[in-house]
């Protein structure tokens, strides 16, 4: 099997963690018939390979980009426009996917990007809560309830390929904080690095995004 028709098997498996929160509500693009068929056609684009690559954890998809079109960091505007792969999702901007795109353009394009790397999140699919993205670690009980949940899901992206000796942290925070907690644990990676989130970057030191686009071009390139 190649890696895209691992990752889409992947994909259409998930189903949330149990325990969840009455309040909290599950963004699951893989359960939407159209969101399915682009997500489809991007990984077979960039995927139908046998390659390893190497991963990179956010932290779980948010409303407007890869919890809405099931490619993490990933919007409706750059899936079309950037990955070339139509779709008819709501054409609305998101700020972590516009700081992810102008690096893969710096890293020389999706086609090379893909090509070395694998971007997913530690919890796959994304949660809401009265109508705002929700963080798996802001949800009451969430060590109890993530645990046995993450670890499963990476163990299963494992298989796609994906390289054991390192991985990434896309936060430098909490995320950070867990994934190394859990490696210690299950020994999934020799190494976990970590590169600033995107949607920290634009909100808070827009100012200095050429920077941070460097760091993540240099961080990736070393890996």
């Amino acid at each position: 099997m190649t890696v895209a028709e691992n990752i889409l098997n992947f994909y259409q498996s998930l189903t949330p963690p149990s325990g969840l929160p009455p309040d909290v509500v599950v963004l699951n693009p893989y359960k939407d018939e159209q969101a399915m068929e682009a997500c489809t056609l991007f990984y077979q684009k960039y995927y139908s390979d046998s390659r390893e690559r190497i991963a990179l954890f956010g932290i779980n998809p948010g409303r407007f980009g890869g919890g809405l079109t099931g490619v993490p960091f990933t919007d409706p505007i750059h899936l079309e426009e950037t990955c070339e792969i139509k779709n008819n999702l709501d054409k609305r901007p998101e700020l972590s996917s516009r700081f992810i795109y102008e690096m893969i353009a710096a890293f020389g394009g999706p086609a090379l990007f893909y090509q070395k790397f694998y971007l997913s999140a530690v919890s796959p699919i994304g949660f809401v809560r009265e109508g705002k993205n929700l963080n798996y670690y802001d949800i009451n009980g969430w060590p109890d309830i993530f645990e046995e949940y993450v670890v499963a899901c990476i163990r299963e992206q494992l298989e796609l390929p994906i390289s054991r000796n390192v991985a990434f942290s896309i936060g430098q925070g909490e995320n950070l904080k867990y994934l190394n907690a859990l490696n210690a644990k299950y020994k999934f990676f020799d190494e976990i690095r970590t590169v600033p989130h995107p949607r920290w970057v634009m909100q808070y030191r827009l100012k200095r995004k050429a920077e941070f686009v460097n760091q993540y071009i240099e961080s990736l390139s070393k890996a």
